[in-house]
């Protein structure tokens, strides 16, 4: 099943690098914002997630805060 996968991001956030990593190990696509570049983008992770750190991992419409690799595995099915 195809999942849409969003990861609002920074550049220099080590847990965001270490999220992306692990979706691509898994062949997972995601769109990846920068939040740092899009104020837009920025609030509207705010509005979703009522966080504003980083990262925010938004797997069909489901949130995850932080690099929570049970939730994010449970979520896409990854065994």
């Amino acid at each position: 099943m195809d999942h849409t996968v969003i990861v609002y991001s920074t550049p220099t956030c080590s847990w965001c690098m270490a999220v992306k990593q692990h979706l691509r190990s898994h062949a997972v696509s995601f769109e990846e914002v920068d939040v740092s570049s899009d104020m837009q983008k920025a609030k509207a992770m705010v509005e979703k997630s009522g966080q504003y750190g980083v990262p925010v991992v938004d797997i069909d419409g489901e949130i995850v805060v932080g690099f929570d690799r049970p939730r994010i595995e449970a979520l896409l099915g990854i065994e």
